[in-house]
């Protein structure tokens, strides 16, 4: 049995937990805030972030690497085309939007989220990677309708996850939803992805996971 450990809030454990669901692969969750300082969770991702799993007592840390061994692990139904440059393709857009788009844009999270303050020169240089990268973004993107093609894949399971993060960060610190503003129409892609029965799960347990946070 697969043990997923981390938190509904947070994107990266919710793109693996998606991957999870879409192949349906037994799991269990198990509870671990970010940045943990015990030692039993360092052994099993040494910076304390989350998600990690744990497959037979081995432990395993990094989204992308998660979902990598998913897929060779379970390779049915596939979340990345049998082709091998064709489904580097993908993992080229789920690094993307991971390292380029969702990474940058954390930097605003602490004021558009949970009531910190971002300094000027923060927000203008956010604001600039922001706008060069989505740009980039949206030279790979294919939104046909899926972020990589026609097919559901690991991509969208990142673009999903995240791509609603960057938009409304962007709008609640810099005043413009830098993705729209770009012509990416993230929120009738969200729209359609988030039909897909792992999409209603992840957002239901996400949204749960909300609620203590608020008090």
């Amino acid at each position: 049995m697969i043990t997923l450990h981390g938190r509904p809030l947070s994107n990266y454990y919710n793109k693996v937990k998606m991957v999870l669901l879409e192949k349906g692969i037994p799991f269990e969750e198990v509870f671990v805030g970010t940045g943990s300082s015990d030692e039993a969770v360092l052994m099993a991702t040494p910076l304390g972030k989350i998600p990690f799993i744990r497959v037979d007592g081995v432990a395993l840390c990094e989204s992308q690497v998660i979902c990598d061994y998913l897929e060779a692990a379970y390779p049915a139904p596939p979340l990345l085309p049998a082709d091998p440059l064709a489904a580097a393709k993908v993992r080229e857009i789920s690094s993307f939007v991971d390292l380029h788009l969702e990474l940058v844009a954390r930097e605003l999270y602490a004021q558009a989220f949970f009531g910190g303050q971002v300094s000027e020169a923060t927000q203008a240089r956010v604001r600039e990677q922001l706008v060069k990268n989505i740009a980039g973004f949206k030279r790979l993107a294919k939104f046909s309708p899926y972020v990589a093609g026609s097919e559901f894949t690991q991509a969208d399971a990142a673009a999903w996850c995240s791509l609603p993060l960057v938009g409304m960060a962007s709008k609640a610190v810099l005043g413009e939803d830098l993705l729209l503003a770009a012509g990416v129409d993230w929120r009738a892609y969200i729209k359609l992805v988030g039909a897909r029965e792992s999409a209603v799960r992840v957002a239901a347990d996400r949204k749960a996971d909300m609620q203590p946070a608020k008090k």
